[in-house]
Parts: structure tokens; C-alpha cells; sequence
């Protein structure tokens, strides 16, 4: 823990130099998690959350054994909450989850929705946003492809959800990418699998992962689906040049402190109010500021992203909302006018923010899967009959 002393200065004084700014924030933060702990504490009026429950859901969730816990507490209580996800029948799906240790010898948690009552159109490989888990809100999104009839495979990456790490740290973006392709290649290599189409979907910084994914395997995946995918951090999301390069400089020797200012992502991802408190079930995503070296990796891979777009040649369907301001829109458009495939989709929701499928008016969510699902349909078919 670092502990910063700011001296009483005349207020002229004290911000005119950018690292007594810096600090001054983070006491500020400091202060204001605080009350935040405290506000939540006191004051959660979440239906089916006890006292006993909020111990667990106020407990330092850095490891994975408090967010294990949490997630066994809170898995029933977040299934049945009101939102159109958790309405989607289970019937004719066979789920199950496990852990796998993998060649790091991390604990990586895992889970698959198949349908039971025929062979798969397709497989689906999943990869989640920053912050976030397979095991909440895409419970509901796996349910519905699997219902559709695609098999539907989905994993926490390090440090993330249910998987070994501490929480939310990315020491390295590739190295991150190069954990998804180990376990994803088993899957494909599954005799009972093998043979099938095999697609990524990706949201938010799954995006981007789909993406590098796709650049270190060119020829491996028949198509991708990116939801509001992270090419470009959003401008407004990215604090001051001056204060980005001193945060870059502090990466290097605090590399996992929780120093990097940040706006509400739930307020700027759900556009829905309901949908938007409800996130407060997602006791194991990450809520926290930013640790130092996860933001640089996700800023060098941004910007990695943006210099090879032109090198993206799989088939492509990009859906983005007009309104995001958590991902830039006019990036996506920059992806789909470069990318080298001549099969690209793109489509844009009009006053949308970035939760297409979680965050939205019901009747927007309904479209989304729609036309994921139509671009599914479409490409497996054809997949499937260049195969016979």
C-alpha cells in the first residue's frame, strides 16, 4: 500500500504540478470507496441479500478463493433476478463447468452449453470484457445461442472471474491471448467437435482478444462476432496525455496498484436503469480502479489493434451502439472499411451504449440476438454445405 502525504498549499499552487494532482486524486478515490464499502454495506437493498450475504459480497475479492465463495453464495440470487437474459428456457441445453489446470498451472475455470436434442450448427468460443466473468450475464447469452442450436464454450481468463490470478491483472495482453488460444485449441481439437465450424464472439475487450487471437491464428476460425469490441478506448475513458504518460512511467514500478482514474462503466454501459442496478449481482466482476500495468497493456493493445486492421481476414460481423462511449463506434467502422475480407457486416444501434446484449431496452436486446443469430444461421449453412 502506498501511502501519499498531500501538504496544505495554496490551491493555485498545489494543481499546478501534474503529480500533486495524481495524488491528490487517490486520496480522493480512497476517500470515496470508503464510503462507497460503507453506502453498500448499510444500504443494499438487493432482494434475497442477508446480512451473512453481505459479508461475502463485501470481502476483498483480489483472490479466487473470495470469489468463488461469493459466486456459490450469490449463483441461485443471480438467476433469478428480472432481467430478459435470465427468462431464456434451459430446456433441451446440457451446461456444465469445470476447472482445468493449464500449462502455467493456473486454475482456469471453464463452461460449456450444448444443445442436447441435436448435433450443433457450430461452435462458439466465447471471450468476456474487462472486468468481467462468463458465469453471470452471459449465462443467460450462452443459453439462448445453445437454444438456437450452438454448442457454446466459454472460460474466465487469469486473474478474471473464477479463474486462479489476482483479480483483474494483466501482466501481459498477449500472454493473456496466448491462455485462450491453449484452451480453446483443445476444445477444438475434441474428436466430437472437430469437424464443426468454429467462430469467436467476443464483447468489449473480448473483442480485442478475439481480434489478436484471430492475428497469431489467421487461418483458424471460420468467422467472428464482435459486440461493441475494444479497437480504440473511447477518448472520454482515457484520463489527460499528461497524466497517461506519468501512469505509464508508475507501471513499471507499481505495476499492480489500483491507481487508474476511471469513470462508471455501468453508467456508461447500461442504458436501462433496471438493467443498470442489476449489475450490482455481478458480485465477482471487477469494480475497482484499474491496476497500473492492466490499463498500459490494454492501451498498447488498443493501439496495436488499430495499426493492423487492414491485416483482419476472416469473416466478420460487427455490432456496435451509436452511443457507446465505453469503446469508440467510429473505430468498428474503421475496422469494417479495412479489414481484408470481402464477408463483413457491420451494424450500428441507434442510441445505444456499449451492453448491447445486457444493458439495453428489452426490445434492443431481442434485435441483437436476432441478427447474431440470422449471421450465425447464415454462415454455418454455408460452411456446413462447402464441407458435404
Amino acid at each position: 500500500m502506498i501511502k501519499s502525504t498531500v501538504h496544505h498549499r495554496p490551491p493555485e499552487l498545489y494543481r499546478c504540478h501534474p503529480l500533486n494532482e495524481f495524488r491528490a486524486s487517490v486520496q480522493r478515490r480512497k476517500r470515496n470507496n470508503r464510503r462507497k464499502v460503507i453506502r453498500v454495506s448499510r444500504s443494499m437493498g438487493l432482494p434475497g441479500v442477508d446480512r451473512e450475504l453481505k459479508k461475502i459480497l463485501n470481502a476483498n475479492m483480489d483472490e479466487v478463493g473470495a470469489r468463488r465463495r461469493a459466486r456459490e453464495a450469490f449463483k441461485d440470487i443471480q438467476l433469478g433476478i428480472d432481467h430478459i437474459l435470465f427468462k431464456t428456457p434451459c430446456d433441451g441445453v446440457k451446461m456444465e463447468e469445470s476447472y482445468e489446470k493449464n500449462s502455467k498451472g493456473l486454475e482456469i475455470f471453464c463452461k460449456s452449453w450444448l444443445p442436447e436434442a441435436s448435433t450443433p450448427k457450430a461452435a462458439l468460443f466465447y471471450c468476456h470484457g474487462y472486468g468481467d466473468t462468463c458465469s453471470f450475464f452471459f449465462e443467460g447469452i450462452a443459453r439462448k445461442l445453445a437454444s438456437s442450436g450452438y454448442a457454446v464454450f466459454a472460460m474466465d481468463y487469469p486473474g478474471f472471474g473464477l479463474s486462479e490470478g489476482l483479480h483483474c491483472f494483466i501482466p501481459s495482453f498477449d500472454g493473456l491471448v496466448d491462455v485462450v488460444i491453449e484452451h480453446y485449441s483443445k476444445i477444438k481439437e475434441n474428436p466430437e467437435f472437430r469437424s464443426l465450424p468454429s467462430f469467436l464472439f467476443g464483447q468489449s475487450m473480448g473483442g480485442a482478444v478475439a481480434l489478436k487471437i484471430h492475428l497469431k491464428q489467421p487461418k483458424a476460425w471460420d468467422g467472428a462476432i464482435l459486440v461493441a469490441p475494444m479497437c480504440k478506448i473511447a477518448d472520454d475513458m482515457v484520463p489527460p496525455k499528461l497524466l497517461t504518460n506519468l501512469l505509464i512511467g508508475l507501471s513499471n514500478v507499481l505495476p499492480k496498484h489500483k491507481l487508474v482514474p476511471n469513470k462508471d462503466l455501468a453508467e456508461a454501459a447500461f442504458r436501462d436503469l433496471k438493467k443498470r442496478e442489476q449489475t450490482a449481482y455481478n458480485v465477482i466482476a471487477y469494480k475497482d480502479k484499474p491496476r497500473l500495468q492492466s490499463a498500459v497493456e490494454l492501451l498498447r493493445t488498443t493501439q496495436e489493434i488499430e495499426r493492423r486492421l487492414k491485416e483482419v481476414s476472416l469473416p466478420l460481423f460487427i455490432l456496435h451502439g451509436k452511443a457507446d462511449t465505453v469503446t469508440d463506434p467510429s473505430v468498428s467502422k474503421a475496422l469494417y472499411e479495412n479489414a481484408s475480407c470481402s464477408d463483413k457486416k457491420l451494424k450500428l444501434y441507434e442510441d445505444a451504449y456499449h451492453a448491447l446484449l445486457e444493458g439495453e431496452p428489452d426490445e434492443v436486446i431481442t434485435e441483437v440476438f436476432n441478427d447474431i443469430i440470422s449471421w450465425l444461421d447464415e454462415h454455418s449453412l454455408k460452411h456446413n454445405q462447402l464441407s458435404s
